[in-house]
């Protein structure tokens, strides 16, 4: 044996117990162990939520059969997954108001010309930007449901004010409710990877982010529809309608989400002692738990130098500048640039809808077959290319329809990064860090995507679906490359002597230490 290999091996004596007077100096070094990249690592006290919860219960009859295993996650699922599902939902359905009111009135009532709309795009995803980091900060450091929820009413109300009278208060609306929905990823990410194993993860992100479907079904053919068809009936215009509706349901959803949605899992109102004590125990294997409030400059630090991280935010940016032109300029594209008419091109909408809500549940359901999360978003994010290119090349306006409703399978690659980011990023901090670089680069890439669709160029706007197929190719090369990194280092993480494994295993409650990916000698990443 080599002597890295055994100097690595003497750093993991003498094997540790954590207790709960180790606990109360979160700035006690317990033991310094070199990572498998030979980096030393210090444990401390300062760990994970779910250490505290594990060491309290220590030595009772915990017993988690395969049996009692699935009773309590169809247990979890059934009182978490319709909230989170319908959040995700109303949120989607807040983005695309703006896209329905511009062929109900907006742009004509608040005299926008030239790039003026397009900038209502950008707008939202200018204080998303801003914002983002700030909001991934106040959910590390506060009750995550709670602080989310808070984010969620307000928003609402804010989505309710958009029926203003003129641009610039509605371009400064716009910015806010960016800001305030900056939250809504991010928290619900940090939730699903605290109640699920890493390999549930996968079909849950996908479950609520492919909600957005249903956001468009019942945004484009249930509430602008309607409000469309009786717009006669109201005292003022359709358009401003659409946005009380959406607002008045977000803020509602708000409150209930603040009253049902527990902050951890041993915070769960819906379950009972033994149950909270059996998830804490079912997560084990994520090698990481429920998070941890405090800041740490070291995982910082390696979210920022690691390479997988800036792949992750190469692939935001280039599939969401498609998203960012077609979400904002997919009802006038209909309208204009295919012909249908203003009740037309909202009703057809809906099957875009629900191609996202099936297509890329039924894509992350064949994970359960496949094994392989990264080559069923590679697949998914193949198909969605050829989507963009039937919509930018095609001269047959139905083949362009065909196209423009098969790019709503295009989320599958972003649900699989996210439910990555989920369960291969490990270390609070740098989650946290990792999750709001990615929706940096998802507010930049929506940012830029209305500005792509040149008014000059209208209804045509062939120079941005041009665009659109260009990052759509990038888009498959970053994920293609994100899967080979996480591959090659579980091969390097196979290759470490057992005795190193072993004695590092030995470390009571080491799954709750707060250690990184990077750091954690047993950790594997999910392909």
């Amino acid at each position: 044996m080599s002597e890295k290999k055994e100097k690595f091996i003497e750093t993991l004596e003498p094997v540790l117990s954590f207790t709960e007077e180790d606990l109360k100096d979160t700035n006690n070094v317990l033991t310094t162990i070199l990572s498998p990249s030979g980096k030393e690592v210090k444990i401390t006290s300062d760990v994970d939520v779910a250490m505290k919860y594990a060491i309290a219960n220590a030595g009772k009859d915990i017993a988690l059969d395969p049996e009692v295993d699935r009773r309590l996650l169809r247990k979890i699922d059934m009182f978490l997954m319709p909230i989170l599902c319908l959040l995700y939902c109303l949120q989607f359905m807040d983005k695309l108001t703006n896209s329905y009111a511009a062929i109900l009135g907006l742009r004509t009532d608040l005299n926008m010309v030239g790039d003026m709309y397009a900038w209502t795009g950008s707008a939202f995803y200018i204080g998303y930007l801003f914002f983002e980091p700030f909001s991934a900060r106040f959910l590390q450091k506060f009750p995550v449901a709670k602080t989310a929820a808070i984010f969620i009413v307000l928003w609402g109300i804010v989505l309710c004010l958009h029926a203003v009278p003129n641009y610039a208060g509605f371009i400064a609306l716009r910015t806010i409710l960016g800001a305030l929905e900056s939250s809504v990823t991010v928290a619900l990410v940090i939730i699903t990877g605290s109640f699920y194993k890493r390999e549930e993860v996968f079909l849950r992100t996908a479950l609520w982010f492919s909600s957005n479907g249903l956001g468009t079904i019942i945004g484009s053919g249930i509430i602008s529809y309607n409000v469309y068809r009786d717009q006669d009936k109201f005292s003022i215009p359709a358009w401003k309608v659409i946005f009380i509706i959406t607002g008045c349901l977000t803020s509602a959803l708000g409150i209930g989400f603040f009253f049902h949605v527990p902050d951890v899992p041993t915070q769960a109102w819906f379950l009972n002692e033994s149950e909270r004590i059996l998830v804490v125990e079912r997560i084990r294997g994520n090698q990481q738990g429920f998070g941890n409030k405090h800041f740490k400059w070291n995982q910082f630090k390696e979210a920022l130098l690691d390479v997988k991280t800036w792949l992750i935010f190469m692939f935001a940016l280039a599939s969401d500048i498609p998203n960012g032109g077609i979400t904002n300029f997919g009802s006038i594209l209909l309208n204009e640039d295919l012909g249908y008419s203003t009740a037309q091109s909202l009703l057809m909408q809906m099957p875009q809808g629900a191609v996202e809500f099936v297509g890329c549940s039924l894509f992350a359901y064949c994970a359960r077959f496949v094994k392989s999360r990264m080559l069923i978003a590679v697949i998914g994010t193949v198909i969605t290319v050829m989507a963009e290119c039937m919509l930018a090349f095609s001269s047959n306006k139905k083949a362009q329809y065909a196209g423009l409703t098969l790019y709503a399978l295009g989320p599958i690659g972003f649900i699989c990064l996210l439910s990555v980011i989920s369960s291969n990023v490990a270390g609070h901090t740098k989650k946290v860090t990792v999750n709001a670089i990615y929706l940096i680069g998802y507010c930049v890439g929506n940012l830029i995507g209305p500005q792509t669709f040149l008014a000059s160029e209208s209804p045509t706007y062939q120079t941005a679906k041009i665009t659109i197929v260009a990052f759509g190719c990038v888009s498959l090369l970053c994920l293609i490359l994100i899967w080979y990194c996480y591959w090659r280092e579980n091969v390097k993480r196979d290759k470490l002597p057992s005795e190193v494994t072993a004695k590092f295993a030995e470390i009571e409650n080491h799954e709750f230490a707060d250690l990184t990916d990077k750091e954690n000698p047993l950790f594997r990443y999910a392909l």
